[in-house]
């Protein structure tokens, strides 16, 4: 996806007002390599530095989300407020845009389970089972769920701590950085001249109280982030579409393998059965006699105009010949 963020210069950057930091007297020594010098009693940011850091913080943000990263993006102040509400949801990455729960990375245990109650709540008010209550009870609830949403409705999607965190005025989110820094993760930040960029792995110089500067890198920065996601999450459709469509592949040769089986089967059972039967009409013995003595088969009739053999007495002896 292409964005005209994308291409932010110093012209842009210059436009927007990035380069004005604060009052001289109310600057963090730990920036001044990235002050190019002073006007009016208001220091100003080295813009060749801020393109170029710029573009590395876009980047890395860039390359984590295009493998499937959490960045939450960290803005309370009224300048920030509404664009990181914004990228964030064209984005769908988590944010804080109203108050830093303490304990939201360090406890995330904890606030787990109230993210859990969030969801809870929610279910029931959109279901209408809030309304059923007793009145009491349900004021109660009401107010909770409206304390839950102010305080985790941007993080409510939010199943593990953030890969990264981006981060507008260091100062205003001191909380949160020194949580991201307990556990090691990597900070994006646009820092201005009176913050300290030494925990910050990404710095971004520039005006953090101006709204065009805030809009500006924040459109940067996110509009990066929206393009590897985007390109993240099709990949990832595509690769649950191919796996489903190996799943069905695999389970219609199962079946059909199945089925040949079962229908070899069925005819080994038919050809035996019809050979059993064969058998045993055309080959079975006969049945004995009565008594237990085998039949005899019929004699020959003897052939026509042989002289017929003349009957021999029961006692064995021919009829001619008389005594002896």
């Amino acid at each position: 996806m292409t964005d005209s963020n994308a291409d932010t210069g110093i012209k842009e950057l210059l436009e927007g007002g990035v380069h004005f930091g604060h009052q001289t007297r109310r600057w963090n020594p730990a920036m001044r390599r990235y002050i190019h010098g002073e006007r009016d009693g208001i220091h100003i940011l080295d813009l060749l530095q801020t393109d170029e850091l710029l573009g590395r913080a876009r980047d890395f943000c860039s390359e984590l989300a295009g493998r499937g990263g959490t960045i939450l993006f960290v803005g309370t102040k009224k300048q920030a407020r509404d664009t990181i509400e914004e990228w964030a949801g064209k984005t769908g990455m988590p944010y804080v845009s109203r108050r830093w729960l303490g304990g939201l990375l360090t406890n995330f245990g904890t606030i787990s389970k109230r993210i859990k109650r969030l969801h809870e709540l929610t279910e029931l008010e959109t279901g209408g089972q809030l309304a059923l209550l007793p009145t009491k009870e349900r004021m109660a609830r009401e107010a909770e769920l409206r304390k839950l949403e102010f305080n985790l409705g941007g993080v409510r999607d939010m199943e593990r701590t953030p890969d990264a965190i981006f981060v507008i005025d260091l100062n205003a989110e001191e909380i949160a950085v020194n949580e991201a820094t307990r556990l090691g993760i990597p900070i994006v930040a646009l820092v201005d001249s009176n913050c300290d960029p030494r925990p910050i792995e990404y710095v971004i110089p520039g005006n953090d109280d101006a709204i065009r500067s805030c809009e500006l890198v924040v459109g940067t920065v996110g509009s990066a982030i929206l393009a590897s996601a985007t390109a993240f999450r099709k990949a990832e459709e595509e690769r649950r579409m191919r796996e489903e469509e190996e799943r069905r592949k695999r389970e219609e040769e199962e079946r059909r393998k199945r089925e040949e089986e079962a229908a070899r089967k069925a005819a080994e059972e038919a050809a035996k059965a019809e050979a059993e039967a064969a058998d045993g009409a055309g080959g079975s013995p006969a049945e004995a006699a009565p008594g237990g003595e085998r039949p005899q088969a019929p004699a020959p009739e003897p052939p026509e105009g042989a002289p017929e053999a003349e009957a021999t007495p029961a006692g064995g002896s021919s009829a001619e010949g008389g005594e002896r």
